[in-house]
């Protein structure tokens, strides 16, 4: 009994310090982010008083690339402070999934897939493959990956939904134009949530071999875990890690996060129902169309934003539409799980 509640001790004790690490990381990511402001602001004023004193036109255009990066700076710390949701400041866990349509929806989801890896790398952010099924011919059926960095999940929590397709399709022989659909699932990654029970009797675990990249390893051992929580008929799975024990914990990591997000939506339906509010809140809706022919045009549905410059948005320039969605819901008093 001493040594169970010795343990028990050791293991709130872990979670703390986890906690409070998260905590400390944060306050340190919004400092540095500050002092880099403040930084800025006394170079800018400095930059003044010598033009005060004597015309530079060198001094005055680095001034004004001063000034301009300042005011996108400035612009950022605004719209992190719209980001004060429970689980903002996480990493983020998404999955893609091809709608249907063959190869045609499988390469879209890749498409995608390389869209988010580029903005990850354009703002600082690592991407970790957790599971991958590769489509029939070309492109992905569905795959899974980690987002980590800071408010990850905040950020990208705007892209949930149906992402939609126009193009001619470079699988056709006639040249045709096809319309193809991939969903986005975004969730925060957490490790354990205290007001979730998952009971061992409660999951059905399943191991197979991995069939991703990785060398011999993956195709000769079992290593890749399929969980299956009975009750809700979650299943997560994840493949690409050395070892079972170790995709194991990655999976239960994205089981407890699918729980939590179920256990929030449910609440957002209960309060919209309260208000009376209709909307559904479900995977299925279309947030976004990416119009390749017979013009060029990326628009977001639910901000109306929109732009024709398509290349720029699959090479990762999604910013200004998450910016949009941010302000939207933030004017409207929304809340995003």
């Amino acid at each position: 009994m001493k040594k169970q509640q010795l343990s028990e001790g050791f293991y709130n004790n872990a979670k703390l310090v986890s906690k409070v690490g998260r905590e400390m990381k944060n306050c340190e990511y919004k400092l540095e982010k500050i002092h880099s402001l403040a930084k800025k602001i006394e170079n800018a004023e400095a930059s003044i008083e010598l033009l005060e004193v004597e015309e530079d036109e060198g001094l005055f255009a680095e001034l004004n690339n001063t000034l301009s990066e300042l005011e996108k700076d400035i612009e950022a710390a605004k719209l992190e402070t719209l980001l004060s949701g429970k689980y903002d400041s996480y990493n983020a866990i998404m999955t893609l999934h091809a709608g249907a349509g063959g190869t045609e929806a499988q390469d879209w989801t890749d498409m995608l897939f390389r869209m988010y890896s580029m903005y990850a790398e354009k703002n600082g952010y690592k991407i970790k493959v957790l599971d991958i099924l590769d489509g029939d011919e070309a492109g992905i059926k569905s795959i899974s990956f980690l987002v980590s960095g800071e408010y990850a999940y905040g950020y990208l929590k705007a892209e949930k939904g149906v992402h939609r397709l126009v193009r001619i399709s470079p699988f056709d022989a006639n040249a045709r134009r096809h319309t193809s659909f991939a969903s986005v699932e975004v969730m925060p990654e957490i490790e354990e949530a205290p007001d979730i029970n998952i009971r061992p009797e409660d999951l059905k675990i399943d191991t197979y071999r991995s069939s991703g990249a990785g060398g011999q390893h993956v195709n000769k051992t079992e290593s890749a875990i399929r969980i299956t929580h009975i009750p809700t008929g979650i299943i997560v799975a994840c493949q690409t890690e050395r070892s079972q024990i170790q995709n194991r914990e990655t999976a239960m990591k994205m089981l407890y996060s699918k729980l939590v997000e179920k256990q929030e939506l449910e609440e957002m339906e209960k309060l919209s129902a309260i208000r009376g509010d209709i909307k559904k809140i479900e995977w299925g809706s279309q947030i976004r169309s990416y119009v390749f022919c017979p013009y060029t045009l990326v628009k977001d549905h639910r901000t109306n934003f929109e732009t024709s410059d398509v290349q720029a948005v699959m090479n990762g320039e999604i910013q200004e539409f998450i910016n949009e969605y941010l302000k939207r819901t933030s004017a409207k008093g929304e809340k995003n799980v």
